[in-house]
């Protein structure tokens, strides 16, 4: 979608500080982290939400999943902990209508989440 802010950041039209990539994911550090590391985890293909995923995405949010354990790796929180979080539709928090998932750590998370 070309008013996208996520398409324009896999497309590299708007730079991002990238953590991974690879043919069908990019991960990059959010502008404004809640967390010490607080990384969004989309996918270079459009989805606007869950709410839209369909059959043949099974093997693309099993690869976004996979693909976080390995991030978490690279920024040194997969042994104390992290949060995977998605927000879908408004009273969700979605505030960008790209799926992506953000991954937090580096502190304690709480509980209640909302």
């Amino acid at each position: 979608m070309s008013d996208c802010i996520f398409c324009k950041i896999a497309m590299k039209e708007i730079p991002a500080k990238v953590v991974y990539e690879d043919e069908h994911i990019l991960a990059f550090h959010d502008i404004q982290p809640a967390a010490p590391s607080h990384v969004l985890v989309i996918p270079k293909e459009h989805i606007p939400s869950m709410a839209q995923l369909e059959e043949h995405h099974k093997v693309l949010i099993g690869h976004i999943h996979l693909a976080i354990q390995d991030i978490a790796v690279k920024l040194g929180i997969h042994e104390t902990g992290y949060r995977i979080v998605n927000n879908c539709g408004e009273q969700g928090g979605q505030t960008v209508h790209h799926l992506h998932f953000h991954l937090l750590g580096g502190r304690h998370m709480q509980w209640p989440p909302g």
